[in-house]
This record gives structure tokens, sequence and C-alpha cells, in this order.
């Protein structure tokens, strides 16, 4: 089959076509500049044009879109007066999951690295799962591949609705807390869609929740009403569901390990150790739901903990850019502020220097929305600089800005120029502290000016 996928760079996209070429389908597409993602498909097979116009369209392929498409795209627009038949990206991927036991990470947050952790573990299991990602792995390798195996995992991206096009085997439901109202308007709104998820499990799936969180535990509730076998996760006890996964720390005989963090799984009456190579308290959290999500699809409880570890992250996720100087510089996706919070937490533990933190808000509503609380979350790190929004998909919104940020934040600063924001970030370090870039937007790109100007003042 032929396919054309709009905006095939992007990280979602992107995945997709990965399958799809995986599959032997001919993948043609277009996007709005060339990129890593971009070359990387040309090279698999794809062929891509860069810019986007009708003449790029072949009237026999089917048309992949993803929300971010707008109406007025010349080769959507031709598309439509041709009658050609068009997918959204969720449905494309749930094409390529045919006859695949669907595993799907659900969130408002942590989607992308418990996907990762997932398909990484099944793999060192010798399971060769397919996986759908939106991000690469440690290693550089792509979010997107079609392995030999029965399992697919996938994440469920929550912001447009497009999850609702999956019907999988095992939902994992990480968190359930207020963004996206752009589109959903309110909370309660953005709630059911995740009731709506769940109820796409397929008849004797599983559904499985994180009782920590308010969002995911009402979930919980309201699927064991509706009569679904739901397990639930985490460091609390919890007797809503059929079984319970309980995070403590790691038993006092345990032997140390410097190079992970340690805990232990209380499930039933066994407890299986586990050991993570990703810091952070909340990737211990998440893997506890990875884990459980194992135990369903047949693997022994402590198969499946040994496999964890091997999981060494995810592109943007805590990822280090470089180091000048004993200044070491530190790549984050994080752009919501649950995800900013629990980034600069975790590198407040690492580093015994100060934490400076190049913060770019990501879509002007959610900076709109959440500006007091991402100021709270940034004064978590020592410096802050924010700089301008990313408006992605958005529109320039009046009077919305960085600096609706740090009006709740005094002590931060905000340059509008991200380049100019970079050099001033790296100007004020010192030997031991930390430089995080952090956001969902073009600020990656940053992390090479910063250690630039680091090396230049060196």
């Amino acid at each position: 089959m032929k396919f054309h996928l709009i905006g095939i760079g992007g990280a979602g996209m992107s995945v997709v076509a990965d399958l799809l070429l995986a599959q032997g389908h001919s993948v043609h597409g277009s996007d709005r500049a060339d990129s890593q993602n971009v070359r990387r498909l040309r090279d698999a097979g794809a062929v891509v044009a860069v810019g986007h116009a009708q003449e790029n369209m072949d009237d026999d392929a089917i048309v992949v879109v993803s929300s971010a498409i707008k109406p007025e795209n010349p080769e959507l627009h031709i598309a439509r007066a041709r009658g050609q038949k068009i997918m959204h990206r969720s449905q494309a991927l749930a094409f390529a999951a045919q006859n695949k036991d669907f595993v799907a990470v659900a969130g408002a947050h942590g989607k992308t690295s418990t996907t990762g952790m997932l398909a990484v573990a099944l793999a060192e299991l010798g399971l060769d799962p397919s996986r759908a990602i939106g991000g690469s792995l440690a290693g550089g390798l792509s979010g997107g591949y079609l392995g030999s195996g029965q399992i697919l995992v996938a994440e469920a991206d929550e912001s447009d609705q497009s999850f609702l096009n999956y019907a999988p085997r095992v939902a994992l439901v990480l968190n359930i807390e207020a963004d996206h109202l752009d589109h959903y308007g309110t909370l309660e709104k953005f709630e059911q869609a995740f009731v709506d998820f769940s109820q796409r499990i397929v008849p004797g799936g599983l559904l499985v929740c994180c009782a920590d969180n308010d969002g995911s535990r009402a979930l919980a509730e309201q699927a064991v009403q509706a009569g679904a076998r739901v397990w639930t996760y985490g460091r609390t006890e919890c007797s809503i569901g059929q079984a319970h996964a309980l995070l403590r720390d790691p038993d006092a005989d345990a032997d140390p390990d410097a190079d992970a963090q340690c805990a232990r799984i209380v499930f039933g009456a066994q407890n299986y150790e586990l050991k993570m190579a990703v810091p952070g308290e909340h990737m211990l959290l998440n893997a506890v739901g990875a884990w459980l999500v194992g135990v369903e699809l047949g693997i022994s409880g402590q198969d499946m903990a040994r496999a964890l570890q091997a999981f060494r992250g995810t592109g943007r996720r805590f990822e280090l850019r470089g180091e000048q100087r004993g200044i070491k510089v530190i790549d984050d996706y994080a752009h919501h502020p649950t995800e900013v919070e629990a980034t600069l937490r975790t590198a407040k533990s690492l580093f015994s220097g100060k934490v400076r933190v190049l913060f770019q808000p990501h879509l002007y509503s959610r900076t709109k929305n959440f500006a007091q609380r991402f100021a709270q979350a940034l004064s978590l790190a020592d410096d802050v600089v924010v700089t301008s929004v990313y408006a992605a998909r958005e529109v320039p919104s009046d009077g919305v800005e960085g600096d609706a940020i740090t009006a709740f934040l005094p002590t931060a600063d905000y340059i509008p120029d991200r380049i100019q924001a970079a050099h001033e970030i790296a100007r004020r370090a010192e030997p031991g502290d930390a430089i995080l870039t952090v956001g969902a937007g073009d600020v990656t790109e940053l992390g090479a000016v910063i250690l630039e100007e680091l090396e230049k003042n060196s």
C-alpha cells in the first residue's frame, strides 16, 4: 500500500512511518523543514519532500495526518478535493498494530519513558516487541520498530483524544492531571476522555492505574464499578482493584548498587528487587506500572524486574548533552508543571552545585493556564531563565508570553531571545553546576549553544 504522511518528521508521525516501512509499504511524506528524523526516514526508504505543496501528493496514496495539520494545508486540501482516503496518525498506528497484543501507555506525563522501559525490558527477555514511542531510545534507537514478536507497546496520546482509536489488551494509566485544555475546555472533559479510553480495552483485558495519583485512582474506582479488571500500584496500600503492587525501599540487607537506584516491589506475598539505571523517584514509580504490565503478559515477576534494569533512558529525558569546565549540560522534554518539578527534584538530588534552568514554555494556552504552577515548579532551581513561548500548533496569544511565569517568580529572568538566554545562563555557571534546558520545543537546540559559550569562557 502507498501512504503519504504530512508532517512525517514529527515525533509521533515518524514512528508510524517506521512501522509502515518495516511492513513493506510505500511511504512518502513531507515536512516543513529538514531534520534528523527526515534524513533517517529517507535512509530507510521513504520519499520525503521539504515543504508542503500539492505536487508532493500522489493521487493513489492514503493520506496520514495528525491534529497539528491545519485544514488549509495544501496537501490535505488537494487530498480532500480528490476524495482520497485520510487517516489520523493514531488510526495508521492501529492499522500497523493489527494482530498484535497492543499495550498502550497513557497519562498526562511519563508516557515516553515508561513505554521505552516496557519495550527495552521485553526485548531484553527475547520477546522482540514492536514499539511506537514518541522519542528515541538511549543509544540512538528509533522510537518506531516492527518486531517479530506478538507484542506492540505504544504511547497513547490524549492531547486530541486520538487514543480513543486504540483497542489495547493492556492499558497503563500513569496519571491524569489537567492539560490540553485548549482542546478539551474543562478538566471534566479531559478526565472523561480517560474513562472512554479505559472502555476501549478489549474484553478480558487489563487496566493498570497508579493509585498515588488522584486522577488515575479515580479512574480505577470507576472502572472497577463498571466491572473491569483493574490492577493498581503505588507507594501506599490500595484495595481498589483485584491486585496491587507496592513500591517500597530496598531491604536492609540488600546489596547496594552505586550504578542504580534500588527499591523493591511487594506483590501478594512476594518481594521483588527493583534496580533502575535511570535517576528519579518518578522513574521508580513508573517502572512498577511497567512491571505489572509484564506480569500480565505472562512474565515472571523476577524476570521482569531484572529486565527493567536494561532501560537506559530515552532521548530528551534527562539527557546529558555534554560537559565543559566541570559544568554538565542536560536536556529534558518536561513541559507540564509536574514534569518540571520531577526533573528538578532529580537534578537537585544528583548535583552538589547549583541547578540552573533555561525553560521554554510550550504552547500559549498551557502557559496561560499553568503560569503560577510553572513558577512553583521552577522555584526548586537555584537559577532560572525563561525564554519566549514555543508556539507549536498555536498562533500567538495577546498578552501571553514567558513573562507570565516570571511574574510569579521574581527571582527568575525573562529573556525573550532564546540564543541570548542561552548565553546568559552559561555565563552565570560555575564548576560543579548543572544547566538544564527544559521544554518540548526547540530549546533542545540550545545545549550546543551553552556548551560553546562555556568553552569560549574557559
